[in-house]
């Protein structure tokens, strides 16, 4: 199967960027001559003894468990609650300083206090996630919501539209785009914050693996984790949100 032409001159334009950068490094790497600053073939050996003998593969599988699960909730209940923020004058002016404090609050101190009232458990950890990425998603979606074109709302009551299908064939797809920001956003805060939360209370995941690594002062395994997690959001980016951002665009066009 070929890939689609934009599909394979996206993907060149990357690997591009990517051996641009890796030839950077190694040469800093050359110059440099640290054992602070590992080459780019040290980094790639240690990523080699990981995957194979290492529990890299179990601790990326865990992390990522982790980060889909809070990533569906907090879009979902994020979703909801800026939708009704957004259409809702006065729910909106109501919560609205609230929602200004959680935008502000550390994700450390979410973090540290929902494992002091919860304990050191998995609902803990992602609850401490979710909280923190709640508020992110309903600012966007609340934006959106408040930009639906209302003319197109009046077409569909005139036709008599029910109420579902209002929602879902004139409403939801106008927020189409601001889902996806929220969503791109939500992704690569969310693995950040999961591996805090790895970090400081639980005993597998990728975080938990990068701790024992910096204790050991591993820079080598650090960098081989850190770089085989960003492949992973990188091909999540590519073979599930540009598709998707282009479907979206070819029927917002179409519509």
């Amino acid at each position: 199967m070929r890939l689609p032409k934009e599909l394979f001159s996206f993907l060149l334009v990357r690997l591009g960027v990517i051996i641009a950068i890796s030839a950077l490094w190694q040469g800093m790497a050359w110059l440099i001559a640290s054992p602070d600053f590992p080459s780019l073939f040290a980094v790639i050996k240690s990523l080699q003894f990981h995957f194979n003998e290492g529990e890299m593969v179990t601790n990326i599988l865990i992390t990522l468990r982790r980060v889909l699960l809070s990533f569906v909730i907090a879009m979902l209940l994020g979703g909801i609650i800026g939708i009704v923020m957004g259409v809702n004058a006065w729910v909106n002016k109501l919560t609205d300083s609230l929602l200004i404090i959680m935008l502000n609050i550390p994700a450390l101190v979410t973090i540290l206090l929902s494992y002091i009232w919860f304990g050191l458990v998995e609902s803990a950890a992602i609850a401490a996630v979710v909280i923190n990425k709640i508020p992110t998603v309903v600012v966007m979606i609340r934006e959106g919501a408040r930009t639906v074109d209302k003319d197109l709302l009046a077409v569909a009551k005139i036709y008599k539209l029910s109420p579902s299908k209002t929602f879902f064939a004139v409403f939801l797809p106008q927020l189409y785009p601001f889902i996806i920001a929220a969503a791109r956003s939500g992704l690569s805060l969310i693995w950040k914050i999961v591996l805090v939360v790895e970090l400081l209370g639980r005993s597998d995941g990728v975080g938990f693996a990068l701790n024992t690594l910096f204790q050991f002062f591993d820079i080598a395994g650090i960098l081989a984790y850190t770089f085989a997690f960003v492949v992973i959001i990188l091909l999540i980016e590519t073979l599930i949100f540009k598709p998707f951002d282009k479907l979206v665009a070819r029927g917002t066009r179409f519509d």
